[in-house]
């Protein structure tokens, strides 16, 4: 290819994942992308596993990783280290646990190499789809689909965020806009989602173009542990959390959250009630099903309130 006018930076938050992450920084140095217009970042948010060995072991590729410990624990606080060390001009961020092909970086990079005398486009979504190695249990198989927002590379209308699991921005975004909402997304203990949906927000108030790279398609490894009614119960009650904190910072909270709060105490109760139907009738997914929207529901109940007294 030829020789990009701008530099990229791939940042790789990471927390225990160590043998992930050893799939996923094989991948970044197998990329067809000139090696001295990229950098690789990995920052590891207080891993408790054998990260920065396998860190190690890509010591002697082009570009080598670079390892940042990052003791702040959340995403976001990984994420905007990032941002602050990062030397390209664009920055790319990917979980530690996706798997890439080797046009990846270019895929996701031409659309704002292309764009970097205009600045119209302001963030770059790619595919992402879900893989399961452990295999997936027919209940959960409709929350889990590729995203699939158009065929060809090109803008999102409003209603479509990608995912911050394959997500580039330039780094004028981040000087313009500034960083990561640091209390809207994952840390060790929960399952809070939404600093990346809030980013893209802010992209799109600033007057910018979200576009979506259907090429640019990473696989994002899903293990057994995340397809676990405790795990699909726990994550929707802290999504719903996180969506009610991002809610409570935008004009005319307190009206949506009263019609939130009705609404889903009738979506608990009657999410329980089917939940318990369809254990009397032995359908176990379909309980299991109706356990977790009620779950969802029940976050919004208990972080309403909380973010209405201006607590997290």
């Amino acid at each position: 290819m030829a020789v990009p006018s701008l530099k990229v930076t791939v940042a790789i938050p990471t927390y225990n994942r160590a043998d992930f992450l050893r799939q996923t920084l094989a991948g970044l140095l197998a990329q067809q992308f000139p090696r001295d217009h990229f950098e690789v970042l990995v920052i590891d948010n207080n891993s408790r596993d054998h990260t920065r060995d396998v860190v190690a072991e890509f010591k002697d590729f082009h570009p080598a990783p670079r390892y940042l410990l990052e003791s702040k624990q959340g995403l976001d606080y990984a994420r905007n280290r990032a941002i602050a060390e990062a030397r390209g001009e664009i920055i790319l961020f990917g979980d530690d646990d996706i798997l890439v092909q080797p046009d990846w970086i270019a895929q996701m990079a031409v659309p704002l190499i292309a764009d970097a005398g205009t600045r119209r486009i302001g963030a770059v979504g790619g595919e992402v789809i879900p893989v399961f190695p452990d295999g997936l249990p027919d209940w959960v198989r409709e929350w889990h689909a590729p995203l699939a927002f158009r065929a060809d590379t090109g803008p999102l209308p409003p209603k479509h965020c990608p995912m911050g699991a394959n997500l580039a921005l330039p780094a004028w975004v981040f000087a313009q806009l500034g960083p990561f909402h640091t209390a809207l997304d994952r840390a060790a203990g929960n399952y809070f989602s939404g600093g990346d949906s809030e980013m893209v927000r802010r992209v799109r108030q600033a007057g910018l173009e979200v576009w979506f790279a259907p090429a640019a398609a990473v696989q994002h490894q899903m293990p057994a542990s995340r397809t676990t009614f405790r795990y699909a119960a726990r994550h929707a009650f802290d999504s719903a959390r996180s969506r009610v904190i991002d809610r409570a910072g935008q004009p005319g909270a307190a009206g949506y959250f009263a019609g939130r709060f009705v609404g889903n105490v009738a979506k608990t109760l009657g999410f329980a009630l089917l939940a318990l139907l369809n254990g009397l009738v032995l359908r176990p997914g379909a309980a299991k099903k109706a356990l977790v929207r009620a779950w969802r529901s029940c976050g919004y109940l208990y972080q309403i309130p909380r973010s209405l007294c201006g607590k997290i």
